[in-house]
């Protein structure tokens, strides 16, 4: 047997036929797929990052069908969590995006229309593209480890194996109750948080010294310390090296407040301004370097579309090879890219620039996923340098609408409206590659969870505008939620097409510490070293607010010394991973629940509660530190 075929052997065998697509299924996987999308909305609006939702929804989904009803398979509760996961991934493509069409006016408030089919449009076109490819980047590359799809399957395996070992079902029964009270614990945090107020969202402060200003601070987040947990030491404290770089480095070398501004506001305008831009630099020279390392897999991706039609006319197929019949995938490409032209055309009101700009979106987008696919199997989807290929796509429209003389209003809502819906095929592709990666290895039928992934795409696209619009409206996305990704996009639209003025000089500076790091990455892969200087983390800590990465780093810290001491860290059975997934949930969910009360009852904090009850920053690390201790607890128990 061949390494590609030993591999690929499935837990349920091609010949077996078990459950897997029914109608209890389906409604499990649309309900975890409109909350996940919700919670990594809110997430990725606030820190500019999301988490793979795939290990809580499958457990989720065990639980459930498993647990409770008594007769889920491995292959249905594989289809909930392949539904539930697109809706994260989704969540990803919108927020970095739509709402810079917010900050630079082109918009007053989320249209639910254009919002929805950028979702739908851009969540369709990742799956059809990433459909051809799948022989040639994930059944026939076992180099290609898909990291979150191995570990979703290691669950759903133990899962099954529950039914049948004592201690399996104790360990499954544990893995639910850590989400469960992981979910709890993070609503609660966030009702004391901004409900009451109980607790300072930052612990931060600033001082002048000579020519330069300094900061230190932390944001009060137990979902960004459970983000830190699931991402690992190596990525968090890369993530940190992007903040030191910003904020320790970069910050002082550019000038004392004047006066009458304090040192606090003076260092929050001078990230604003200026330092975030060093992250665009590197940020780009990452995006380009992953089209560069991965152009030899783009083109496998593409000779995948022959693969596909010759199986199908060869006949005889295998169940767990089936894939969506070519002539279904030309049917929704031709359909979408339609509609897309269409939604282009009402945006700009020019049918020129409308056709311009659909085919620019084809292209690019076609790139991306073949990039984003190859990534997510080298280092996984939440590694993805999504955000650089981003504005690569961004920075192509630009460049194309400018040197043809497009400019004003309707070269920005184009050039928007490319980098929102490539974003969303570029993030539901790497999230369907590593779903399919599960099946693989669990035995699914692929077109089953291609029909469900598209099923998914489309009924959760329609829930993005109203969660948007609940949480600008309670909390100012730009302002209380920062959605740094969005707000430097709409700042590099700007400085193309309106009144703004990017600093190049920056950018540049970025770029260059870019190369610095390939450079390093590429001597420590020499010396064998097991340490990485991967370049988007470094970037994405540069663009975020320190305060943002030390919670971050500070999980990271967390799982490494869990590891050293309990051995923790396998993701399949690490129930500081479930617990943290919960925290996450519920500090977004209970963020969701809290902008209805804003949107129809009252304002923050809540007025018939007492709120503001100290001005100490003691509180909050106590009430933070005791999460930190309930965490550890949690992450000693896998």
């Amino acid at each position: 047997m061949s390494e590609s075929q030993a591999a690929a052997t499935p837990y349920v065998p091609a010949h077996a036929t078990t459950t897997e697509v029914t109608i209890r299924a389906l409604i499990l996987g649309t309900v975890l797929s409109i909350v996940m999308g919700a919670a990594n909305t809110y997430l990725g609006l606030y820190a500019g990052m999301t988490v793979s939702a795939s290990i809580p929804a499958a457990v989720i989904s065990m639980a459930i069908l498993r647990g409770i009803l008594r007769n889920g398979s491995i292959l249905e509760n594989n289809i909930v969590q392949t539904m539930a996961s697109t809706g994260e991934s989704l969540a990803a493509g919108v927020i970095f995006t739509v709402p810079a069409l917010i900050m630079v006016g082109a918009w007053q408030n989320f249209q639910f229309w254009p919002t929805t089919l950028i979702t739908m449009l851009g969540g369709l076109l990742g799956i059809v593209f990433m459909v051809p490819m799948r022989r040639a980047l994930i059944v026939d590359r076992p180099d290609l480890i898909y990291p979150e799809g191995v570990a979703c399957s290691e669950v759903l395996i133990v899962g099954e194996e529950a039914g049948r070992d004592d201690h399996a079902a104790a360990s499954s029964q544990l893995g639910i109750r850590a989400i469960a009270e992981g979910v709890f614990v993070g609503g609660v945090f966030k009702f004391v948080l901004n409900g009451l107020h109980l607790v300072h969202e930052t612990v931060e402060t600033a001082f002048a010294k000579g020519r330069s200003v300094f900061y230190a601070g932390a944001d009060m987040s137990v979902a960004l310390l459970a983000v830190g947990y699931i991402v690992d030491l190596q990525i968090a404290s890369l993530i940190t090296l992007g903040g030191v770089i910003g904020w320790v480095v970069i910050l002082p070398l550019l000038g004392a407040p004047g006066e009458g501004v304090t040192a606090l506001d003076h260092a929050w305008d001078l990230w604003s301004e200026q330092v975030r831009y060093v992250g665009v630099g590197t940020m780009l020279v990452g995006g380009l370097y992953s089209i560069f390392q991965v152009r030899k897999g783009i083109v496998a991706g593409v000779s995948g579309l022959r693969a596909v039609s010759s199986d199908q006319a060869n006949g005889a197929v295998p169940r767990t090879e089936q894939n969506i019949s070519i002539i279904a995938l030309l049917a929704i490409f031709l359909l979408t890219t339609l509609a897309t032209f269409a939604f282009y055309d009402y945006l700009v009101q020019n049918h020129g620039i409308a056709a311009l700009t659909a085919i620019l979106m084809v292209l690019t987008s076609f790139l991306f996923v073949a990039v984003a696919t190859y990534i997510a199997g080298l280092v996984g989807s939440s590694n993805s340098p999504v955000s650089g290929m981003t504005i690569c796509a961004l920075l192509i429209a630009a460049g194309v609408l400018l040197a043809l003389g497009i400019k004003g209003d309707s070269a920005i809502l184009a050039t928007l409206g490319i980098a929102g819906v490539v974003c969303c095929a570029t993030c539901t592709s790497g999230d369907v590659a590593q779903d399919l990666k599960t099946g693989l290895l669990v035995g699914a039928t692929p077109k089953k969870q291609q029909w469900t992934e598209i099923l998914a795409c489309v009924v959760t696209a329609f829930c993005f505008a109203p969660i948007l619009t609940l949480l600008h409206n309670a909390y100012g996305i730009g302002e209380g939620l920062r959605a740094p990704q969005a707000a430097l996009f709409a700042s590099l639209t700007e400085g193309f097409f309106g009144d703004g003025d990017l600093p190049w000089n920056l950018i540049g500076i970025g770029g260059g510490i870019g190369i610095a790091l390939i450079v390093a990455n590429h001597f420590l892969e020499r010396s064998g070293s097991s340490f990485r200087t991967h370049v988007m983390p470094v970037a994405v800590g540069i663009y975020l607010p320190l305060s943002l990465d030390i919670p971050i780093f500070a999980g990271g810290l967390l799982r490494y010394f869990m590891k050293r001491r309990d051995g923790a860290g396998d993701e399949a059975r690490d129930n500081g991973i479930l617990f943290g997934s919960g925290l996450i949930a519920g500090e977004a969910l209970m963020g969701i629940g809290l902008a209805v009360v804003v949107a129809f009852v009252t304002t923050l904090p809540l007025e018939w509660l007492p709120s503001g009850l100290t001005s100490s920053w003691v509180p909050s690390i106590v009430i933070f530190g005791a999460v930190v201790w309930y965490f550890k607890k949690w992450a000693a128990r896998s």
